[in-house]
């Protein structure tokens, strides 16, 4: 009897929504089940999904897999989940990657919404910050903003500049630093630590 491939189990055990319509992020974080194994998945740096070393072209299916996307902190792990199945899966850097801004308002009342290459969209508050890891080798900085549970979205360097053009100067914790509004929080983006 010939096995269906992991991908297709999971796609099995999903609840069915609408056909043609985009279904909402499953409920993982109340998903626990067993480890069905390691897949055969990776998401690259640039947030193309790739099964089996092909990437997976049809978007309607990489947003499905987005959706039960969750991301194990104690692990540093990050699996495919459904109410009976977890599989594990390689991730370069973030899952999703933050293709666009839109800038609203002004000053301490400015509001950042990003969107994403699987068309998620984010306001950054004080639940879905922006941060910026600066690499110690190269000091290339890289950019995130917070999605939804421990799920992040990298900013593309294009978006990046654009947040670097809203930049001003606030003064955090007695040390000036540079960053940008948006709902209400100020975020520095210019990789300081230790501060």
């Amino acid at each position: 009897m010939k096995r269906s491939p992991p991908h297709q189990s999971l796609l099995d055990s999903l609840p069915q929504g609408e056909s043609g319509q985009r279904r909402e992020p499953s409920p993982v974080h109340l998903w626990n089940p067993p480890l069905s194994g390691e897949m055969d998945m990776q998401i690259t740096r640039d947030g193309t999904w790739y099964h089996e070393g092909d990437p997976i072209t049809r978007k309607p299916l990489v947003q499905l897999f987005a959706g039960i996307l969750k991301y194990d902190a104690d692990e540093q792990r990050y699996y495919l989940v459904t109410p009976v199945e977890r599989w594990g899966i390689q991730v370069d850097d973030a899952p999703f990657v933050a293709t666009q801004l839109q800038v609203a308002g002004s000053g301490k009342d400015q509001q950042l919404t990003f969107s994403t290459n699987l068309d998620d969209q984010v306001m950054a508050d004080a639940e879905h910050p922006v941060r910026v890891v600066v690499d110690g080798t190269t000091e290339e900085p890289a950019p995130y903003v917070l999605l939804r549970a421990n799920l992040e979205a990298l900013i593309h360097r294009n978006v990046f500049y654009q947040l670097v053009e809203l930049a001003v100067s606030e003064t955090v914790e007695g040390v000036q630093r540079t960053g940008v509004w948006s709902g209400g929080t100020f975020f520095p983006i210019d990789g300081k630590t230790g501060v």
